[in-house]
């Protein structure tokens, strides 16, 4: 993934690259589950991102989709973790996303496809978004 980017604010910028094996923070604050593994394949890198945060979006840089899901979640009191993925690492996203028109942006709760902007938004008109972000742990009630 040498184009993976990781942005879980506005602030925070990781440029991640696999010939470096390590993670450089704007706020010298490093994440260890953001590192990479030379070894590790796209699709396992994607897959372990998934597992390890509970909120994350995977987008294309300046996706203004993507910014209204994270303005979303932030009123709700959540920050996600947001990965840009290169676009010849957008087919590497779980099989899930293939249902989605566009597989980008797609946003992740607890390990499970939620889909994109539309079904997060639905996901919160009926009612169901804050319980779920409260059983994955990424919102305390």
């Amino acid at each position: 993934m040498q184009g993976l980017r990781c942005c879980s604010n506005d602030v925070v910028q990781f440029d991640i690259t696999p010939n470096t094996n390590t993670t450089t923070n704007t706020n010298t604050t490093t994440s260890s589950s953001l590192s990479i593994d030379v070894d590790e394949s796209t699709e396992a890198r994607i897959q372990r991102l998934i597992s390890e945060h509970p909120v994350i979006i995977f987008t294309r840089s300046s996706c203004c989709m993507c910014h209204v899901m994270k303005k979303l979640l932030a009123t709700i009191g959540v920050n996600p973790t947001v990965i840009e993925l290169d676009d010849n690492e957008i087919s590497a996203l779980p099989s899930a996303t293939t249902t989605l028109r566009s597989p980008t942006p797609a946003v992740f709760i607890g390990g499970s496809c939620i889909g994109g902007l539309e079904s997060l938004v639905a996901l919160h008109v009926s009612g169901n978004l804050v319980p779920k972000l409260v059983q994955v742990g990424a919102l305390w009630a």
